[in-house]
């Protein structure tokens, strides 16, 4: 049976993006029990790359979303999808790999998909209502709603345990800590995976290989392996900036900001929304910071890191955008 070359090469730049958000994005699930040094980074990387397989419990409606509700389905032909992976990969790399930038993996994704699209078939391409509705309100809502939800729960955790001392408290949370970051890892790695799930499967249905959008077996598992690989590998420099430069974490703290993050990321799985585990587990680690006192949240860092998640759609956007004139000329 022939296979369109064009689409053997989006698929396999498909892949490549769900390893480096692996490598990049899935570090941000683990950085707190990194933090509050519960886990060694080889015992965490372990503990997250399990998780993302357990994360295919979740089901597929990420997928779906970012499949058929960011760009009309008609126009995903692989020069557009490449186009929006090189130019989100570029940008990527630049952001996130040179200037250690904790940008929105989600954001840079969505992005690409919206430039390339806009180049390929203009406005009437996009479907503004479903990423106003499902991409940006969400990033605008989810850091606030981390924030407030981890800053009372670490309030409710301090009210509980004041009777005990810090060291038994201490003792206890270590190992509730890692169950938290377990579940926090598997909700993040479902929601990365399904993205990735969703550009395959798209392709696929425009090349006919699909009658309807049903994600095959394989591109669940494949997205799955490659993320997971992605995670055992690296991604210690964003670790670092998450877990140590934003504020520092004890570990009722890790708890806390690995179950709000975990709860938000679970209900956006389940509901269809491509939310950015930088944005949850971000505004989570701040939550912490308010909750035990306001000078202990490193605003300066906090700054940087909101522009990274404010500039990662337009950016990434734009360098898709012009990947695909360039292609469209060289071609």
């Amino acid at each position: 049976m022939f296979i369109e070359p064009i689409l053997i090469v989006a698929m396999i730049l498909t892949f490549m993006l769900s390893f480096w958000t692996g490598f990049t994005d899935a570090a941000y699930a683990i950085s707190t029990v990194i933090g509050t040094r519960t886990l060694k980074p080889i015992q965490a990387v372990g503990m997250a790359t399990v998780a993302n397989f357990v994360g295919m419990s979740f089901g597929t409606a990420v997928a779906f979303t970012i499949g058929t509700g960011i760009i009309a389905p008609e126009i995903a032909s692989g020069e557009v999808i490449i186009a929006a992976l090189v130019g989100a990969l570029i940008f990527d790399v630049i952001a996130s790999w040179i200037f250690s930038l904790p940008i929105s993996e989600t954001h840079v994704l969505v992005g690409g998909l919206v430039g390339a699209g806009f180049a390929s078939a203009g406005i009437e391409a996009i479907n503004v209502f479903g990423i106003f509705s499902k991409v940006i309100i969400p990033m605008v809502t989810v850091p606030p709603i981390a924030i407030v939800l981890v800053f009372f729960l670490t309030l409710f955790i301090l009210f509980i345990f004041k009777r005990f001392t810090a060291t038994v408290a201490n003792k206890r949370f270590r190992k509730l800590q890692i169950v938290s970051a377990f579940f926090f890892s598997m909700t993040d790695g479902t929601n990365d995976a399904q993205k990735i799930m969703g550009i395959a499967t798209i392709l696929l249905v425009y090349y006919g290989y699909l009658s309807e959008f049903v994600v095959p077996l394989w591109v669940i598992i494949t997205s799955y392996s490659t993320l997971s690989l992605g995670t055992f590998l690296g991604g210690w420099r964003i670790v670092k900036t998450m877990a140590t430069k934003i504020t520092k974490l004890r570990p009722y703290q890790g708890f806390a900001a690995e179950t709000g993050s975990a709860m938000i990321l679970g209900t956006a799985a389940l509901t269809g929304l491509p939310v950015s585990s930088t944005h949850a587990a971000g505004g989570a680690i701040m939550g912490v910071g308010l909750a035990h006192r306001r000078k202990a949240v490193k605003w300066g860092t906090t700054r940087e890191i909101a522009a990274g998640w404010i500039l990662s759609l337009p950016l990434a956007a734009l360098f898709a955008y012009l990947t695909f004139h360039l292609m469209m000329f060289i071609l």
